[in-house]
């Protein structure tokens, strides 16, 4: 019987069967060719064309089952890139998703007898992450492609990023709490100090240096006139502490020693380069360089010059927290 006539009913009826997917027990794999029937296959069977194709993959199977393997792993591991990214999936999702294309390559004509041998061969050789569950086997893929990964190492550098930001938030916070609770201890001993002075022939008091343990050998200023004209706004050095509250001085200029109450003495700010002294907060008692200074915010940049902490930059320090070396 003849072939049936183009739009005819039954040419029509031919061209919507040979769309659809057919059983795979008539598919030729050789010849890429889906047969409708048992009879349809076996007279393809019997055809030239197939024993000819037959013929060339016996001189060299291993070539045809090396071709056909690659090929069913390159889709495959396509399908699973596109459709699912990285996200963990069962395997049998991929596998019915994949077979649902007519012309797609047959697990029997591969190198696995199973797609649980693909899928644990997949594991092996680093495509994908495998994991067996009793439901199953589940499949991550492993997108290695240049710029996923230059992505993937951007959004850790930013994540990184936020990480050390919050974290140096979290300190700043941590040092506004210790000022604050070291600017509350302040305000007390200020007041200490000023009970003090009323009861003493000395009446003002303006000093700035608060806490005086470990302050020898720095220069300070005399901002009180009950000493007189000669001391008033000149320069000295501390020699002792008395009394915690009490320094011991000595008049740059004049050579004179005296005894005064530390709220009395103001500290003396050098030129950048200079060496200082930290007398209050958290850096108290080490040396450092002054780097440079804000005249508008009454504050200095300084290196931390001894301990540890040597070589760190601080900024925002207070000018009444620093003082000149001698």
């Amino acid at each position: 019987m003849g072939k049936a006539e183009f739009l005819t009913p039954k040419a029509i009826a031919n061209r919507i069967k040979s769309k659809g997917l057919q059983k795979l027990r008539w598919y030729c794999q050789m010849c890429q060719k889906q047969c409708r029937d048992e009879n349809g296959f076996k007279c393809h069977c019997m055809s030239e064309s197939h024993q000819r194709q037959l013929l060339l993959a016996s001189e060299n199977p291993q070539q045809f089952m090396d071709y056909f393997s690659e090929e069913f792993r390159t889709e495959f591991l396509e399908l699973l890139r596109r459709r699912f990214g990285t996200k963990r999936v069962h395997n049998n999702v991929i596998y019915n998703e994949y077979i649902s294309h007519r012309e797609h390559v047959h697990m029997n004509s591969t190198m696995w007898e199973t797609l649980t041998d693909f899928t644990k061969w997949l594991g092996r050789e680093g495509h994908c992450k495998v994991d067996e569950t009793p439901k199953g086997w589940y499949i991550q893929y492993i997108d290695r492609d240049p710029e996923t990964i230059c992505r993937q190492q951007e959004l850790e550098k930013k994540k990184k990023q936020e990480l050390d930001d919050q974290e140096r938030n979290a300190k700043f916070i941590e040092e506004l709490v210790r000022r604050g609770k070291e600017g509350k201890e302040e305000v007390c001993s200020q007041k200490a100090k000023y009970c003090r002075s009323s009861k003493s022939e000395i009446t003002e008091a303006t000093g700035t240096l608060s806490g005086s343990g470990g302050i020898s050998g720095i220069v300070v200023k005399l901002i009180t006139k009950k000493l007189g004209e000669k001391y008033y706004k000149k320069k000295a050095l501390i020699k002792e502490v008395q009394e915690k509250y009490t320094a011991v001085i000595k008049m740059i200029d004049s050579g004179d020693k005296l005894k005064v109450d530390q709220t009395h003495l103001e500290t003396v700010i050098p030129v950048p380069g200079k060496k200082v002294l930290v007398v209050n907060g958290g850096y108290r008692g080490h040396e450092a360089i002054l780097d440079c200074i804000d005249e508008k915010k009454y504050c200095a940049t300084i290196i931390i010059d001894s301990g540890p902490l040597q070589g760190r930059k601080v900024d925002s320090v207070q000018y009444e927290d620093i003082s000149k070396l001698a």
